[in-house]
């Protein structure tokens, strides 16, 4: 059973930058490909990134590509989702997941999720 902590969400003006974090424990953290997803309000929860279990490849949602990096660090258990050049439109609670199927958008290859952090990107 992994367990995953998201951190680092917040308030910022459009423009802005945030980094969020996700820890894991309980399991081989090194062994699962990580994901960030997201959900506004009144919308369906989406993909933003994913990062394979080396962190070797990664794949973003193209509403992100070019302002957010995703990173992690096996030896520290954590993945990072730096964003950059934010906008009002990445208002949302993001979400950390982790799962084995290699190269996945789709949240419903993911095993194990994180209980979300806020996102506010004011104009």
């Amino acid at each position: 059973q992994v367990q995953l902590v998201e951190s680092g969400g917040g308030l910022v003006q459009a423009g802005g930058s945030l980094r969020l974090s996700c820890a894991a424990s309980g399991g081989t953290f090194s062994t699962y490909r990580m994901g960030w997803f997201r959900q506004a309000p009144g919308k369906e929860r989406e993909f933003v990134a994913t990062i394979s279990w080396s962190g070797g490849t990664t794949v973003y949602a193209d509403s992100v590509k070019g302002r957010f990096t995703l990173s992690r660090d096996n030896a520290e258990n954590t993945v990072y989702l730096q964003m950059n050049s934010l906008k009002p439109e990445d208002t949302a609670v993001y979400y950390c997941a982790a799962g084995r199927t290699p190269g996945s958008i789709w949240s419903g290859h993911y095993d194990y999720w994180g209980q979300g952090t806020q996102v506010t990107v004011s104009s």
